[in-house]
Formats: structure tokens, sequence, C-alpha cells
């Protein structure tokens, strides 16, 4: 027979029944002892070490001596362009992009997007979405439409937009389009906007502020509509 445990005295609460000697104090209705305090060590937690952490020299502790040699460097640099200026040769001057362009300008920059044209002057996007699938900050959008007279790409976009206030110009929609329909340009004409609302690219800014028609993959021509007759006479073999 399982014997129950024995339930704490009247009026003692917070006793555990494995404690024998608060149980015993209790029945002989005495005031548990209570617990010495313990005290509280502070608890020191001990930064990361790691194995490239820089070292100061006690040069560099100096503070002072850094702070002159920053100093001669800019100096040194403004006094050299002045000599240029004063001797009548070019020193170092500010470019004012976009309407000046630096010679060693990257001729591989990403910059503004371009949609190519068919020969029809209509876009060469066949709407896959693979674009707007691959691009990492989702800043593409597009509204595909369908047009039963092309069998080769039923599928168009109705709506071709970028937003350029969240893009991040990686060039990873140009490599994932199967149609190079989507290029993008060294030049970043008119992009600089106050209002994030206004640097949303249309699909018709794309096509026509730079069109090109020299795709790498030709698009296939609508197939012309026989009439009835047309039909007729071709199937007799006339």
């Amino acid at each position: 027979m399982v014997k129950e445990p024995e339930a704490p005295a009247a009026g003692v609460t917070g006793v555990a029944f494995g404690d024998n000697a608060r149980l015993a104090a209790a029945k002989a209705g005495q005031a548990p002892a209570a617990a010495p305090a313990k005290p509280r060590t502070p608890v020191r937690y001990a930064r990361k070490q790691y194995w490239n952490e820089p070292t100061m020299t006690w040069w560099e502790k100096a503070y002072l001596p850094e702070i002159l040699r920053g100093l001669a460097i800019t100096t040194g640099i403004f006094l050299r362009n002045m000599g240029k200026w004063i001797t009548g040769r070019r020193g170092a001057v500010t470019t004012y992009y976009p309407e000046e362009k630096r010679a060693d300008f990257a001729p591989r920059n990403r910059g503004k997007h371009i949609l190519t044209q068919r020969p029809d002057g209509s876009p060469q996007c066949i709407a896959c979405n693979m674009c707007a699938t691959v691009c990492p900050a989702k800043v593409i959008e597009i509204e595909a439409g369908f047009d039963p007279n092309d069998p080769a790409h039923p599928k168009y976009p109705v709506r071709f937009e970028i937003d350029y206030s969240r893009c991040v110009f990686c060039g990873m929609c140009v490599e994932a389009c199967p149609e190079d329909a989507i290029r993008m340009q060294e030049d970043v004409p008119n992009l600089v906007s106050d209002d994030r609302y206004n640097m949303w690219m249309t699909m018709d800014e794309m096509l026509t502020w730079r069109p090109q028609q020299d795709v790498a993959k030709p698009y296939p021509p609508k197939p012309v509509p026989l009439g009835l007759g047309e039909s007729v006479k071709r199937g007799r073999g006339q």
C-alpha cells in the first residue's frame, strides 16, 4: 500500500515535502530557520578575442603625430594641385556628372535599363518574369498579356516597371533574360530625384530613351493570315 505524503502544517506555505528539517520545525510550531543569504558576485563578461585584432603602437597611441601626418598629406595634395593650375597645367577638377564624364569611366558600368525592340517596334520581352524572379531587391513588376495572333510567344508585357529607389544595379535581370530583352547602359541620365515615387521607370521610357533592335536572339515574325481564297488555291495546288 502506497503511503500518502504528509501535507504541510496549517499556516506554513512554500514548504517542500522533501525538506525534513523544515517539516519537523513546522510540526513543532517553531518558525523554520531562514537560509543564510549568499553574497552575489558581479558577473563579468569577457569580450571575444579575435586572432587578427589590431594593435596600436605607441606612436599611434600618442594621437597627435597621426593628426599632423594627415594634415601634411592634405596640405601636400592641395599645394601640388595649386602649383599645376598656377603653371598652366591641369590639376584636380570636379567632374559634374552626367553633364561631364571622366575619361576613366567604366565602360561596363551597370546603369539605366533598356528594353530591346522587335523589328516592328514592340518589346522583345515575352513576359516570362524570370528577371522579376531573380531580382534580389524585388523591384521589377511585370503584367503579362495574351496575343492569340502570335503563336511563337503569345505572352507579351502590358506593364513593365522598375523601382529605381530600391534597385541595387546588380545586373542579374540581364543575365537571367532568355530573349536578350533587357540591357543596362553605362549612363544613368535623369535618375536622381527628391521623390521616390518619381523614380519608377515605365516600359515606354525603357523602349524609347535609347532604342536598340540588335538583339542576340531575333524574334520570329508573326505568320501572315491567309485568306479563304488563297488557302483553297493552295490546297488545290494552284
